[in-house]
């Protein structure tokens, strides 16, 4: 799934160096303009050397400019530049509807971004992890905890050896406990959060299969992650813990306890009715 490439320049921005991002920026704003641009055009409009251009493009693992210039150049073609009617922060003077369509745009294009970056061998190596895993935890705070507390309902109507801790300490005496037959499962948008740092540092140390749900390709997180599950929600400095970063995520959780549920029915389907049949006398 090859993805825009646009998502995938944002997907890449935190490893970038500041000259780069400037790159970056630019080129996000201005998509369409840069493409009849030169690598010296492009420069001197983000006012920088030539060599950051260049840089810029091998940090996209591209072999230079003009690939660079394909990949965008196709990925506007496609039809997959987003729509900026509606995009921007919500301002205090906007009416119901355009703040309705505002909100509505910034959850879809989450799940559209997450959709994109997508990548089917990380899936797979998941969702085998989890099967052949002794015991599956998840990992999370703030925010990110919901999600990890989501998951793990999710999962537990179908597998027996889930759990999620709560507390940031015990979560850390769980992952220094864990084995390499052991998963976990560790949220975080930013990929910077210290606690779930610490607990995926801990998990790895401990032997254990290490998946990590983020933003970012690389970050701190990542260092210690085995398998990277990446969401495509777009968050600010002060969104911390917003709609549509956990609905990004929760749409990950979807697609594995699917795809996990399908390949291995047989048993996911003898655990759903024995869970199902143990509430089902608490409905009204």
């Amino acid at each position: 799934m090859e993805g825009d490439f646009l998502i995938k320049v944002k997907s890449a921005y935190n490893q970038f160096t500041k000259a780069e991002k400037k790159v970056a920026d630019y080129i996000m704003q201005n998509p369409k303009e840069v493409l009849f641009m030169s690598i010296t055009d492009l420069a001197e409009a983000c006012q920088v050397g030539d060599t950051s251009v260049f840089r810029f493009c091998k940090t996209m693992e591209l072999k230079g400019y003009q690939e660079f210039k394909m990949m965008l150049s196709l990925s506007l073609r496609e039809g997959q530049e987003h729509s900026r009617e509606f995009d921007g922060d919500i301002s205090l003077d906007d009416p119901f509807p355009d703040l309705a369509r505002k909100v509505l745009k910034t959850n879809m294009d989450a799940l559209t971004e997450t959709y994109s970056l997508l990548d089917e061998g990380m899936i797979d190596r998941a969702i085998k992890a989890m099967y052949h895993a002794k015991q599956i935890y998840f990992f999370g705070v703030g925010a990110s905890l919901l999600t990890a507390l989501k998951a793990m309902n999710k999962f537990l109507r179908i597998e027996p050896k889930v759990y999620c801790v709560q507390d940031s300490h015990m979560q850390a005496m769980v992952a220094s406990m864990m084995g390499p037959e052991d998963v976990a499962m560790v949220f975080s948008y930013s990929g910077a959060t210290k606690d779930t740092i610490h607990v995926a540092a801990t998990a790895k140390e401990a032997g254990a299969t290490v998946i990590c749900f983020t933003r970012f390709v690389k970050s701190p997180l990542t260092s210690y992650s085995d398998i990277t599950l990446l969401s495509g929600a777009n968050e600010g400095p002060l969104q911390g813990g917003s709609t549509s970063a956990e609905i990004s995520q929760l749409f990950l959780v979807d697609l594995l306890y699917t795809e996990y549920y399908r390949r291995y029915f047989d048993e996911c389907s003898t655990n759903n009715k024995k869970t199902s049949g143990s509430v089902i006398e608490k409905m009204c």
